[in-house]
């Protein structure tokens, strides 16, 4: 039996003003219909929400370490301080992974080189299937330091656009279209990754710098990736596109 709603002044939806989603009432005078159960809106509401990560806390609840001895513990490479900012030493070469996985969201993140910049990158679409050395299934993000923006296809990814590398290279790379946009090292920079379908678009610090489509892969979990040299980020969300 449905529930009555013609007397809500309200209608629900998913607020994403916060890394955390939430469902709120949000009051607009419109139309229900009596027949109109909220149960199957809840439900979709709790759907949108757990298939989310969240973002990165103290007690890194959500996250894992990936690594291909599988004996480091995530806390010596990983912490939070008091004001939500993740210090990351950048070793052993290994990734950050979310438990949850997810399609068709837009990730937002701050990073930042305290020290020496280097070599990094945020990993979309993560799957499962043989990895190439330490990296998985992916589209990583390039992070590098005078790089920022570039697209490499990981351990099989494929997409339509013609590699800025080589037939055969052993990393495939499709470089970034606009001039860097990276900011001078220890400034915060922002990088936007929108992911809808089988497309895939990145801007840094607003600058949109790639754009892929075709992918072969269009869902999965979203990670950090560990090359060497210690980053910070901070102001982690993800939100649905839907």
């Amino acid at each position: 039996m449905g529930v009555d709603l013609s007397s809500m002044r309200g209608i629900y939806r998913v607020e994403d003003s916060s890394p955390c989603l939430r469902a709120s009432v949000v009051q607009y005078p419109v139309p229900m219909s009596p027949r109109l159960s909220v149960v199957p809106l809840l439900m979709l509401i709790a759907a949108s929400m757990s298939a989310l990560p969240p973002a990165i806390g103290p007690d890194l609840a959500g996250w894992e370490l990936v690594t291909t001895d599988g004996a480091t513990r995530f806390t010596s490479v990983c912490s939070v301080d008091a004001d939500g900012v993740v210090s990351v030493v950048g070793r052993p070469i290994s990734f950050i992974e979310s438990k949850e996985t997810c399609a068709n969201f837009r990730l937002e993140v701050e990073w930042r080189w305290p020290g020496k910049p280097g070599n990094g990158g945020i990993l979309v679409h993560i799957s499962t299937g043989p990895k190439d050395r330490a990296w998985p299934v992916c589209y990583q993000v390039q992070l590098k330091h005078g790089s920022a923006g570039d697209i490499l296809p990981m351990a099989g990814a494929t997409f339509a656009e013609p590699l800025s590398t080589p037939p055969g290279a052993k990393t495939p790379i499709l470089n970034h279209t606009a001039p860097d946009s990276e900011k001078s090292v220890g400034e915060w920079n922002t990088a936007t990754i929108t992911c809808e379908g089988n497309t895939v678009t990145v801007a840094i610090n607003g600058v949109v710098q790639n754009r892929i489509t075709g992918c072969n892969v269009s869902s999965g979990h979203v990670g950090f990736q560990l090359e060497g040299t210690a980053f910070e980020l901070r102001r982690l969300s993800v939100f649905p596109l839907n």
